[in-house]
């Protein structure tokens, strides 16, 4: 290679990392495997290593990846916090013993080895056993102050059992979100049409960074604790400092163990390739320590990770197991997505038997046939999802799979949409799952805010008669209530209440309840406040609508379908009459100014000032136009901390003017005087 290639492919590999650190450390949305974020690392290093004229103190390789905001509080970490070196080889980790006992002649060497927990890391510091500070890791030299948020983990001690400690001391562990905590979750951000979770370590690292501790608290986080520091620590071996934390009331991992040969390390990587299947949390690999401080303090460290200890990554999870039948099933909009029925396996601790193949053309793809063996993967991913066919377990005379041409819950005929890959049921007023799907999501968190009220309450009513469409949830009486399976006293005077209380929601929050097709949350927005109410919408033209900001044809097509319906007209009229808001009120006028009509604004970044809502909320009170890419029509970006490399690389090529939040909020300020 030479040396204009080499100083390219390191620039480009630094680029590149950054942006992966950025996506995974800051926006928690990683983009790629951490194998392959280990493997560029890995490349980049060897790189510089040869090319050492190209070296740089900012490179990736210099650095730990940050997860920093600017809404905490940040402190200088009493020890740095660094990363580990880490291998996907057993033979590696093989290395890695030799090199120790190599550094340390004539020693006996113990290795201490445990769970690697994916979640996200955290600091404490105790005194007079109790808690004073939690720090998240950062950038391993400052991290931001979560205390208020830590002291919602119920496995944390706020005030230590026991006796024995030390009077001032540092002990470090990892938040995580268990799989039951992390699945309950993403079925309520489902059920409120949020975006989910990719994987618990996600779910953990936002929970952590949350305003409001209460909800925190909600959320089930747990933590694991596997390294203490202090300049009086009770013995002078790892294992026992971790024994004696764990009689001080820190959960420490019953994984945790001794390990005095080779054979015991491989034996130990060998278990917990499989035994960790089984754990209630999420791991990604096994940490293997030198067990004497002694020798740990000789080892010493690289500019990056400590020589006495390497992380071991697990292989990503893949499974395979045969397919027992496709279903289909119809969605509240009566989309059709067939779901691939499986022989029970485990996968990232959780038994796995269905996955969406979302539509025939993936069905086609993948050309499934019955009873076919299929590659299920779960790695990172929200759900489990079909990867591949080992077509040599197919069975001899084996049918391919084929798309329903009928609905499978009420029997029409299906009609495939134009450009798209997806078939549609019809029968929006007959077919019970989109009926009881309508009601589910008309009392979502984001729409109408009726608690209570799921998917089993949602079937239960309809198959009562209670409710046959969204409507009827105003007529609903505590003795219907009652009447349902499982129901008492507060669970019924918790619906009515959540009833009533819908009936003060906002006028563009009702359009978006109404699962018109095409107008999401902010499309329901713009509608509102352009056309302020009901009566308003049910008089405009295709071409009157068309000419409101982002209502293209085919949106104002699915309205004006929608409204020419007469089940729908009832529906909006007994809604009207129950005092469900119908039009704009005075208070949503409160503020709104034009100051920045006309203008495409886009927003990237961390802000300290406010939220990244909060930002976009501003905009659009101001007349301003929220949009997610830079153009050519942009007008400037509003940046925080940490702009997208990309966003900022485009803004600068097209001369978009870049202004940060005290410019805006300025910006503003001037602009009202």
């Amino acid at each position: 290679m030479e040396a204009n290639e080499a100083r390219e492919r390191i620039e480009s590999l630094r680029r590149d990392l950054e942006r992966h650190n950025y996506n995974y450390y800051v926006l928690s949305a990683p983009e790629i495997s951490d194998r392959e974020f280990d493997r560029m690392m890995k490349e980049l290093e060897a790189l510089e290593k040869e090319w050492k004229e190209f070296d740089d103190p900012l490179s990736p390789t210099h650095r730990v990846g940050s997860d920093l905001t600017k809404g905490f509080e940040q402190v200088r970490h009493i020890y740095p916090m660094l990363s580990l070196g880490n291998t996907y080889s057993i033979g590696e980790v093989d290395d890695f013993v030799r090199r120790v006992r190599e550094a340390v002649p004539g020693e006996e060497v113990t290795i201490v080895g445990e769970m690697k927990f994916d979640g996200t890391s955290i600091s404490l510091i105790y005194e007079d056993g109790r808690l004073v500070r939690a720090v998240t890791r950062g950038d391993g030299a400052v991290g931001d102050v979560v205390t208020d948020n830590v002291k919602t983990i119920r496995s944390i001690p706020l005030r230590l059992a026991g006796s024995g400690w030390p009077r001032q001391f540092e002990i470090r562990g990892e938040i995580v979100l268990p799989w039951k905590a992390f699945d309950r979750l993403n079925e309520e951000r489902a059920f409120n049409e949020e975006p989910l979770f990719a994987n618990p370590r996600n779910a953990a690292s936002g929970t952590l960074k949350l305003q409001n501790p209460a909800e925190v608290g909600r959320r089930g986080l747990d933590a694991y604790f596997y390294y203490l520091l202090s300049d009086e620590l009770p013995a002078a071996t790892h294992y026992e400092n971790m024994m004696a934390a764990r009689s001080w009331g820190f959960k420490v991992s019953d994984a945790m163990t001794r390990l005095h040969t080779l054979e015991e390390v491989d034996a130990y990587i060998n278990h917990w390739d499989t035994a960790r299947k089984e754990l209630p949390v999420a791991t990604d690999g096994l940490v293997f320590k030198v067990d004497s401080l002694r020798q740990e303090l000789n080892l010493g460290y690289t500019a990056k990770s400590p020589r006495w200890a390497i992380a071991y990554k697990f292989q990503a999870e893949r499974a395979l197991t045969r397919l027992r039948f496709v279903s289909f099933e119809t969605g509240r909009i009566g989309v059709i997505t067939p779901v691939a029925n499986l022989e029970p396996v485990l996968l990232s601790g959780t038994i796995v038997k269905r996955a969406s193949l979302h539509n025939e053309d993936i069905i086609r793809t993948l050309d499934i046939h019955e009873h076919d063996m299929l590659y299920v993967e779960k790695g990172g991913e929200i759900i489990p999802k079909i990867t591949g066919v080992n077509i040599s377990g197919r069975q001899p005379g084996a049918e391919p799979v084929r798309f329903v041409t009928h609905c499978p819950a009420c029997g029409t005929a299906l009609v495939r949409v134009e450009g798209e890959a997806s078939w549609i049921c019809p029968n929006r007023y007959g077919c019970v799952p989109q009926i009881t799907g309508r009601v589910e999501h008309f009392v979502g968190r984001r729409m109408m805010n009726i608690d209570g009220i799921g998917e089993e309450t949602s079937e239960a009513l309809f198959a009562s008669g209670f409710v046959k469409d969204i409507a009827d949830l105003y007529s609903l009486t505590r003795e219907q209530l009652l009447t349902l399976e499982g129901f008492g006293e507060r669970s019924a005077e918790r619906i009515l209440q959540g009833i009533e209380d819908s009936k003060a929601v906002p006028f563009e929050r009702v359009l978006y309840a109404l699962s018109i097709p095409f107008v999401g949350e902010t499309v329901a927005k713009k509608l509102a406040r352009s056309v302020r109410s009901m009566d308003r919408l049910m008089e405009m033209s295709v071409e009157e609508l068309t000419a409101i900001d982002d209502i293209g044809p085919r949106i104002a097509e699915s309205l004006k379908d929608y409204l020419a319906a007469p089940a729908n007209l009832r529906i909006i009229e007994r809604l009207c009459d129950a005092g469900v808001q119908m039009a704009v009120g005075s208070e949503s006028d409160e503020g709104r100014t034009e100051l920045l009509a006309g203008k495409s604004i886009v927003i990237s970044g961390v802000f300290n000032l406010h939220s990244r809502d909060e930002y976009k909320e501003m905009i659009e009170r101001n007349g301003g136009k929220n949009v997610g890419s830079i153009s050519k029509k942009t007008d400037f970006v509003l940046a925080g901390a940490n702009m997208g490399p990309s966003k900022l690389e485009k803004a600068q090529k097209l001369g978009i003017p870049i202004v940060d939040e005290e410019a805006f909020l300025a910006m503003l300020s001037t602009a009202a005087e």
